[in-house]
């Protein structure tokens, strides 16, 4: 008699567990996939340097993700190749006096990048990345450009990895109402 009830209660109870498992869910395309290179991303920009910005912010965020492990490229079961678009700073508030000086700047940094196979040189997925941030100019318009780098790299980074780690791309209808 107490069988007969431990059974089924027993049944109900671990069915419903049935569908998960433990560790990161990879999206289909990228299932085979455990370890990923980053290689120094390419330059289109007239900005010095940004290739090994892009690179290390991107491997800092997979090491924050945790779903892919980071190694050499003759290791990796992927390979992740990117290249820094375009650089693009537009006035964003003025001086109240004088409407030609610029006390405020958005900034928005593109970025595109191809996931392929190591072994077959397929490509898994591929996709664009916009890091946007704003910036004061405090005295020198470079300098003030120059710290504002890191901080749109780390939008498009974390962009890029949630791309590749979760499946999913962010849609430009609502990239636009965050700005």
């Amino acid at each position: 008699m107490r069988f007969a009830l431990v059974v089924p209660a027993l049944a109900l109870l671990l069915g419903g567990c049935a569908g998960y498992k433990l560790g990161p869910s990879k999206p289909y395309f990228m299932q085979q996939t455990e370890t990923i290179a980053v290689p120094s991303f390419k330059n289109n920009t007239l900005l010095p340097r940004m290739e090994v910005l892009a690179a290390n912010c991107v491997i800092h965020e997979f090491q924050v993700d945790g779903t892919y492990k980071i190694v050499s490229e003759n290791q990796a079961d992927a390979v992740l190749e990117g290249t820094v678009v375009n650089v693009d700073r537009r006035p964003a508030r003025s001086l109240r006096g004088n409407v030609l000086r610029t006390t405020e700047f958005d900034m928005n940094l593109t970025v595109s990048y191809n996931v392929m196979q190591r072994t077959t040189g397929k490509v898994l997925t591929q996709g664009t990345a916009i890091g946007t941030t704003s910036f004061f100019v405090t005295g020198d318009l470079q300098q003030d450009e120059r710290q504002a780098f890191p901080l749109a790299m780390e939008k498009a980074a974390v962009q890029i990895v949630s791309q590749i780690s979760e499946g999913w791309q962010k849609s430009e209808s609502a990239s636009q109402q965050t700005r």
